[in-house]
C-alpha cells in the first residue's frame, strides 16, 4: 500500500489559517471608515514597535489633515520616564519612531473630512508592575 492519507481536516485547517492571515492583512491595508476602525488600525501599527524600559510613558497630542497626515507638530503633553538619561532619550526616540511609522493614517474621504483639524492624543508605554500586588 502507499502512504497513509492525511486527514482532510489538516488541509482545511491550513487553508483556514492562510485565509485568516490574508483577511487580516487586507483589513490592515484598507482605509479606516470609522473612528473605531482608525483606533484599531493605529493601535495595530503602534504595537509593532517595541518601546524601551517598563514604567516609562508618554502622551502625544496631534492634529490631522483630511488625508490622514499630521497638521503642525505633535506635542508631548505628559511624560513619566524611567531609567538613566540614555534610556529616557531612547524611549522618546522609540515613541517618536513608532508614531511616525504609522503616519499618514489610512482613512476614507468621509472619515478624513470628519477628523480634519481634530486633536488626537495617544499614550505610549507600559506601567511598571506594582510590587506585591
Amino acid at each position: 500500500m502507499g502512504r497513509p492519507r492525511r486527514p482532510l481536516y489538516r488541509g482545511v485547517a491550513a487553508v483556514a489559517a492562510l485565509l485568516v492571515a490574508t483577511v487580516a492583512v487586507a483589513q490592515e491595508a484598507s482605509p479606516a471608515n470609522t473612528l473605531i476602525d482608525l483606533r484599531r488600525q493605529f493601535a495595530a501599527c503602534l504595537s509593532r514597535t517595541p518601546l524601551g524600559i517598563t514604567g516609562s510613558r508618554v502622551t502625544i497630542v496631534f492634529m490631522t489633515k483630511r488625508d490622514g497626515s499630521i497638521f503642525g507638530k505633535p506635542r508631548i503633553t505628559y511624560s513619566r520616564l524611567e531609567g538613566d538619561a540614555d534610556q529616557r532619550r531612547r524611549f522618546l526616540d522609540d515613541a517618536e519612531r513608532a508614531v511616525d511609522s504609522c503616519l499618514p493614517l489610512k482613512v476614507t474621504p468621509a472619515l478624513g473630512a470628519a477628523i480634519a483639524g481634530r486633536m488626537f492624543s495617544i499614550t505610549l508605554g507600559r506601567e511598571k508592575p506594582e510590587m506585591g500586588a
